[in-house]
């Protein structure tokens, strides 16, 4: 989730970004914050999208970077929309954390606006699929 007024105004994503996902019960962390932590198994497909706070501002998701060893996000948009999303498979099992860097798009900014905090995918031995 993006406050795009609230970034624009201020010029920046911090303290305007908020990040989930729908893996805390299996120890996903730092979730409403731009820190948050998700927890993948090697071969989780990940997918991120942007909802933004305001409706009437545009917001998109301009760019994620990532080492591409562990994952490969590619752009995409759902059929007959102009909704994009990005989705990726996690390439190998994880033994630290992975930070990665998302862009977004905000109003009418040609510019991207990048956070200064960085989210990052874990790995955790042991967790099963039957705990998520």
């Amino acid at each position: 989730m993006v406050d795009p007024v609230a970034a624009l105004a201020s010029e920046n994503l911090d303290g305007n970004l908020y990040l989930y996902d729908t893996n805390r019960a299996a120890g996903s962390s730092g979730f409403g914050t731009p820190e948050l932590r998700s927890l993948v198994r090697k071969g989780d497909t990940l997918l991120w999208n942007v909802i933004p706070l305001e409706c009437e501002t545009y917001v998109a998701l301009a760019d994620i970077e990532i080492d591409p060893r562990i994952a490969e996000p590619t752009r995409r948009v759902y059929p007959g929309t102009d909704i994009v999303f990005w989705t990726a498979e996690v390439k190998e099992a994880l033994t630290k954390p992975v930070p990665y860097r998302l862009s977004f798009l905000l109003g009418t900014v040609g510019t991207p606006f990048t956070p200064t905090a960085r989210p990052a995918l874990t790995g955790s031995a042991g967790v099963g699929k039957e705990g998520r």
